[in-house]
């Protein structure tokens, strides 16, 4: 260690310790080893040892030093822990104690001696054990704190008050306190303060211990262990009266009475000294002053100024967590009146007891059952009788424990009483007064209660008598007014019940009652009661005032407040009747008290208050309470057939329809004559949108109330939301004849009733203005009856629309459509105006209803000349509207659409507003979303549709709206989807229709090649939209276009004609430029369809009729148009073999067009007439066109294909060559782009066939299936060739199996069926199918197919041994 190597030094001790365990030099080497160098706890360790080979050694001394050496070590260096664990050492029970005890006691006049502290510890281990007490304390304390911070947080950590009782338990059962403590009190130097003060700690402990240990079976003996040290502890201190709180209070806790009684007046006595500033003294002498209670002599008398029950309630709050606290409130709660109170503190006791018991594991049934007793009789008399179930229960517990416990005695027989049930009740009473009969407190009521029953069984002798002793006695008793009186009043009420004269007693019995008591109520009654039905006269004023009287001193009188509730509903006091009937009910309880939460079955007696409050909560529409107060109503009168009116009125109003219908249902099966029931379904079936069942229910209320107004209405109502239903469904039948009963039944309503006219006119309105969407009607007769009825009932207030809309006469010669409908419509709104002038909400309905109608007149083309005039009063009515009322989003919706073109900063205004009273509303977001498309701000139009789509994602507009978007944005994909979807929606949208089937043919003309798949969607698109929508011509016109893309030629002509039929009246009536245009269009249509059917004068006149409309125009559409007219002309001339017409009109499209590709294809056709004329001059003059044509166009296909077939037709090679060299000098992907119907190579093949060069014509082919292997064109093609040439088995294998493939078409399909039927006819191959089983197949595919019946014949023919033919 010297040579400082510290590391050897270690070694070379440790072996040396090796070598000798008892060589103490090299212990203590080390020792000064690790001291040196701070190595504390090998300094420890090393110690140790020396201290057990020094006892070993039985040397006291250096023992002694060693180990006061290891203690200031500890202090110094070592754990709180290891200190105690170095104090215990010197204790009694330490193995070096007896050792150590020998050194003699510590000299005060030698305070030198190394080993002084150790000596006075040994000879005096108090103040030792005194230090070991207050570490291992705090030592706990510090572990119990951090192991609940470490928990608390923990996934599913307990309770914080379990938890704290977990970790305490873990920690006591390795503590070694209690131990120390009972050292501390068997010491002999210990002071009585410190005895006191340890016994204090020992209580708490053990009762902490006690408390942290859970109720189960392998811990029962330790806790009965504790709660017996606790309980000697406690009784100590009691018998010595120490002052521990917490000692006198557990002694009361654990004390089990049945009765607050059994607690020792004496300790309470010794308590009261002993705490005189405790809050639990101040509760007993309150209790014991209230109680009247002699006051215990020799202590100090209480303060006289104070109130006892302030002196409790002021106190208790701090002892609220006691048993006997609880116990004391409840009882003074209990006989002061205050149930609810009452029933507070007992259950709040009950909870108090519980949980002593289960951290006690003691079983107080006494306790428990006295304060069950207390709940219990607060239980009977709180609100009787909604807690009767719950007190019967604890009733039954306590009686079964303690048979004559007198609070649940009387309890079980008030019950009884207030069930009505007097023959049950009055043995009980018996029984009590036989328990006390001599008490003047409850066996004195017992009395009472028995006469009182005895009364109500018509026993009036043996009652009487019972009562008038009861009087007797209590006018001997201080302080009884109120009981004299209720028997005053039992004696009069059972003289009233005898009849006849004796009710003349009753009312002096009645006098004499409140003259005992003027407060009590129930005389009152008595009173008004005899004043309305025996006094002569009978005087009602009297009796109102005393039943007033008797219901402001007590609500629960439910008779009185009745006859008040009555008196006031007849003089139409309804405000009074609320007052009343709400009272009453808080006399039960309150509105929300009992009934609906805790009252386990109980049924109210006031079920007319529940009725009352219920329908004034409906007519505030209240609907929740109202629902709340019906249903309370109904548990007491299950059968009232009124109050489930009520009840299923209520549903409907606040939305639960199908509860609405369920207590409709109930009301109407109690009283099935009750239309008025029958009604209320009906408006709500309207409401569910069953809109048949609802009129089946009011037709059949008409058959037996014919004049009910309101039924009427509601009926026409009914039609009128069907018809609507109908007509967004697409029935349009179905919808016309519902919205024309729902106007006749508004006319007859209109004739026969002058009170109902204005919803009338709204129903009219509404009807005619749904009818207006119709271009024309399948029963014109009847709508136009109904018109012309409604014409002659429109009032003089339609003037005001003079100037704008006139009257039309609509006679029979006259169409009656859409435009007449929204006339109606417009005279309705105006007539309702006119009535309903001091309503200002149907005023402001009105005005909207004109407003809207007059800008619907507007949208029609023919009244474009007004149009700025009625949009201008339109507007004005909107806003008038607005006025009426300002907070209405649909007026500020429908101003917004009013000024959507003309303004549309007011529109976005308005719409923005109409958000901002109701920004759920989808249809204001998707007009929002319309005017951003239509003035350019997609990016918010993308945002307010989409705000649309969420709040209803079966808005048809909104999706519209986001393809009309998507479409602007050049996102045609999207745009597609968007229409898809919007189109497969329940609401079906006709602009919807349009613009899929539009966008539909728009890309299969982009295709180029207008297939059947591709059209057949917008087909079927326009079709339903052009049977809503049959006269516009827009529609019928793409219709036309669609149908002769399908091949529906013929179909396509006769929507086409009715379309020009739509437009020349239009022109008629506008005279516009645009109509002209459209009308022209359609024409070249028309022209193009008669071609295709060989109608080619029919065509000639239509082309015709479009070329005189375009004589002198020089826009570059118009010369579109006339090239199309000129180039349709000459080729109905050319079908007509009108050769030289034909080259005329072909040459005027040449010199009308600029466009190379036109001129190009115009040069074609004028070549190909100029061929078809067959004279050798007009051959040269064609070919040298197209020659010409070509040199100006090298692209030009068709004039390319052409040459080289005036080439074959002449079996001119060079020709040939000539027009297809350049074509066949281009790379093959060049050559298919430029020729992607390979015509070039058709014309090849041609040309080699009809040269009889079938090698060559082969040779081509395979190179066009080398070219495009997976092309089935070219492979039946070349099987074709290959057939031809007599080689069927290069044909099966081109074609390959008989099957049908993914994504190939029928026609191709039939093809290679026919050509592999032939093929293996002529083959030796041999196949699962014959032959004839291939081409019936072909047949079965494609039926219209010429080719696969001649097939079908050759294969047949062949079969018979006919000629091979090919």
């Amino acid at each position: 260690m010297e040579s400082g190597d510290p590391e050897e030094s270690e070694k070379v001790y440790r072996r040396a310790t090796e070598l000798n365990p008892d060589q103490v030099l090299a212990w203590q080497g080390l020792s000064k080893f690790y001291e040196l160098n701070d190595k504390w706890d090998r300094y420890f360790d090393t110690l140790t040892i020396l201290l057990k080979l020094y006892s070993g050694s039985q040397d006291a001394q250096k023992s002694a030093d060693t180990l006061q050496r290891l203690l200031e070590s500890y202090r110094q260096h070592g754990t709180r822990v290891q200190v105690v664990n170095g104090l215990t050492l010197l204790l009694p029970g330490s193995p070096f104690f007896s050792l150590l005890a020998t050194l003699p006691a510590p000299n005060p006049t030698h305070r030198t001696s190394a080993t002084m502290t150790t000596q006075a510890a040994v000879h005096n281990t108090l103040p030792t054990l005194e230090e070991v007490i207050s570490l291992t304390e705090a030592e706990e304390e510090g572990v119990f704190r951090r192991e609940i911070e470490k928990r608390r947080t923990r996934l599913g950590a307990s309770s914080p008050e379990q938890l704290r009782k977990e970790v305490f338990k873990e920690i006591s059962t390795e503590s070694k306190l209690p131990i120390f403590y009972h050292e501390v009190l068997n010491h002999p130097n210990t002071s009585d303060d410190l005895r006191r003060l340890t016994e204090s700690k020992l209580l708490r402990y053990k009762q902490r211990q006690l408390h942290s240990l859970p109720n189960t079976a392998d811990l029962v003996g330790i806790k009965a262990k504790l709660v017996s040290e606790i309980n000697n502890l406690v009784d100590g201190v009691i018998l010595l009266q120490i002052p521990d709180e917490l000692a006198w209070t557990i002694f009361f806790e654990k004390c089990d009475c049945e009765d607050i009684s059994g607690y020792a007046t004496d300790v309470v006595a010794q308590f009261i000294t002993l705490f005189a500033e405790s809050s639990m003294t101040a509760l007993f002498k309150g209790y014991l002053r209230y109680r009247g209670v002699p006051f215990i002599t020799g202590h100090e008398a209480p303060d006289e100024s104070e109130d006892p029950l302030d002196a409790i309630f002021n106190a208790y709050p701090a002892v609220s967590h006691t048993i006997f606290a609880n116990r004391i409130v409840s009882d003074v709660y209990l006989a002061d009146g205050d149930y609810e109170k009452t029933m507070k503190a007992a259950t709040q006791g009950l909870a108090c007891l519980d949980s002593f018991q289960v951290d006690t594991g003691m079983h107080l049934q006494r306790t428990h059952v006295g304060i069950q007793a207390v709940l219990a009789t607060s239980l009977v008399h709180l609100f009787p009788p909604k807690y009767f179930e719950q007190a019967s229960v604890l009733i039954d517990e306590v009686l079964a424990f303690s048979p004559e416990n007198i609070l649940c005695l009387m309890g079980r027989a008030y019950i009884y009483q207030a069930n009505g049930e007097w023959s049950d009740a009055e043995p009980l009473f018996c029984h009590i007064i036989q328990l006390l009969p001599d008490d003047l407190d409850i066996g004195l009521r017992a009395r009472e209660e028995r006469a009182w029953c005895q009364c109500q069984m018509n026993d009036f002798d043996n009652g009487l008598s019972g009562l008038q002793s009861v009087i007797i006695s209590l006018n001997h008793i201080y302080g009884r007014d109120s009981d004299v009186s209720r028997c005053l009043w039992r004696l009069g009420s059972s003289h009233w019940r005898l009849g006849g004269d004796e009710r003349e007693a009753a009312y002096k019995f009645f006098i004499a009652a409140l003259k005992h008591d003027p407060a009590f109520a129930p005389a009152f009654s008595s009173l008004g009661t005899y004043y309305l039905e025996c006094a002569c006269p009978p005087d009602p004023i009297r009796a109102s005032k005393c039943f007033q009287k008797a219901f402001e001193l007590d609500p629960r009188e439910s008779m009185a407040a009745k006859r008040l509730a009555g008196g006031f509903s007849d003089d139409g006091e309804w405000e009074l009747v609320e007052v009343i009937a709400k009272r009453a009910i808080e006399g039960e309880g309150g509105l929300d008290a009992g009934f609906k939460e805790g009252a386990s079955g109980a049924l109210p007696k006031n079920s007319w208050a529940w009725a009352a409050v219920g329908v004034v909560e409906l007519h505030k529409k209240n609907y929740p309470a109202a629902i709340g107060a019906f249903q309370t109503a109904l548990r007491a009168e299950p059968d009232n057939q009124l109050i489930w009116l009520r009840l299923g009125e209520s549903y409907g109003k606040a939305g639960r329809l199908a509860a609405a219908v369920k207590a409709l249902g109930r009301a109407s099966a109690l009283d099935s004559s009750d239309w008025n029931c029958s009604y209320l379904i009906g408006d709500i079936e309207r409401r569910m949108s069953h809109f048949q069942n609802a009129i089946d229910i009011f037709k059949s209320i008409l058959d037996s109330h014919p004049s009910e107004v309101g039924v009427l209405f509601s009926l026409s109502q009914a039609y009128l939301d069907l018809g609507q239903t109908e007509s967004s469904s697409g029935f349009r039948l179905r919808s016309e004849e519902s919205i024309t009963a729902a106007i006749q039944i508004a006319l007859a309503l209109i004739k026969g009733s002058s009170g109902f006219r204005s919803v009338a006119w709204k129903v009219i309105t509404d009807a005619a203005f749904l009818l207006s969407d119709s271009p024309s009607f399948v029963d014109e007769g009847s709508v136009r009856l109904l018109f012309q009825d409604a014409h002659n009932l429109f009032l003089d207030g339609c003037s005001q629309l003079a100037g704008l809309v006139n009257k039309r006469n609509l006679q029979d010669d006259m169409p009656v459509n859409g435009v007449a409908a929204l006339e109606v419509a417009i005279f309705a709104s105006a007539s309702r105006l006119s009535i309903c002038a001091s309503d200002q909400l149907s005023c402001g309905s009105a005005w909207y209803d004109l407003g809207i109608s007059l800008y619907s007149w507007t949208i029609y083309p023919r009244h474009a000349a007004d149009a700025s005039r009625i949009q201008a009063r339109a507007v004005e009515c909107l806003t008038s509207a607005l006025q009426d009322d300002p907070e209405n989003e649909v007026y500020w919706n429908a101003l917004g659409i009013a000024q959507f073109l003309l303004r549309p900063m007011i529109a976005q205004h308005a719409y923005i507003k109409a958000l901002d009273i109701n920004s759920k509303r989808a249809s204001t977001w998707v007009n929002l979303g319309l005017l951003c498309v239509q003035y350019g701000d997609f990016e918010l139009a993308t945002k307010s549709l989409h705000r649309a789509q969420v709040l209803d994602p079966e808005c048809t507009l909104a999706w519209l709206g986001q393809a009309l978007t998507a479409k602007a944005n050049g996102d045609n994909v999207a745009a597609r989807a968007l229409l898809e979807h919007a189109c497969s929606l329940s609401a079906t949208l006709s602009q919807a229709d349009y613009e899929f089937a539009f966008h539909l043919f728009q890309e299969a003309k982009s295709m180029k090649i207008l297939t059947f798949d591709a059209l057949l969607p917008a087909y079927f698109l326009i079709e339903r939209y052009c049977a809503r929508q049959p006269d516009d011509a827009a529609g019928l016109h793409l219709f036309a276009l669609i149908c002769e893309g399908l091949g529906h030629v013929t179909f396509g002509e006769k929507l086409v004609s009715r379309a020009i039929a739509i437009l020349e009246v239009a022109y008629e009536e506008l005279e516009e430029t645009e109509v002209e245009n459209q009308y022209v269009i359609a024409n070249l249509t028309l022209g193009r369809l008669r071609l295709s059917l060989g109608n080619y004068l029919g065509a000639v006149l239509s082309f015709e009729s479009a070329m005189g409309l375009l004589q002198g125009e020089t826009q570059n559409s118009v010369g579109n148009l006339r090239y199309q007219s000129c180039l349709g002309s000459g080729l109905a001339h050319f079908m007509a073999n009108d050769l030289e017409i034909a080259m005329s009109f072909f040459q005027e499209a040449q010199a009308v067009t600029d466009n190379i590709l036109l001129k190009g294809k115009i040069s074609v056709l004028l070549a190909q007439t100029m061929w078809a004329a067959g004279a050798d001059d007009h051959k040269a003059i064609a070919k040298a066109q197209l020659l010409e044509c070509i040199s100006h166009d090298p692209e030009n296909l068709s004039a390319i294909n052409t040459l080289a077939g005036m080439g074959i037709l002449t079996y001119d090679d060079s020709l040939v060559e000539a027009a297809l060299a350049e074509i066949l000098s281009l790379p093959v992907e060049e050559r298919r782009k430029m020729d992607p119907q390979r015509e070039v190579d058709y014309l090849l093949v041609q040309h080699h066939l009809g040269q009889n060069h079938i090698q060559k014509a082969l040779a081509t082919a395979q190179k066009n299936v080398y070219v495009v292997p997976a092309d089935v064109n070219e492979r039946q093609a070349l099987a074709s060739l290959t057939l031809r040439a007599k080689q069927a088995g290069s044909t099966l294998g081109i074609v390959g199996a008989p099957s049908c493939k993914v994504g190939e078409s029928v026609a191709t399909a039939s093809t290679l069926l026919r050509l592999h039927a032939v093929a293996q006819l002529t083959s030796a191959s041999s196949s699962s199918k014959s032959p004839i089983q291939l081409a019936q197949r072909a047949v079965m595919l494609s039926p219209s197919n010429i080719d696969g019946w001649k097939t079908l014949a050759y294969v047949q023919a062949r079969r018979r041994g006919g000629e091979e033919i090919y």
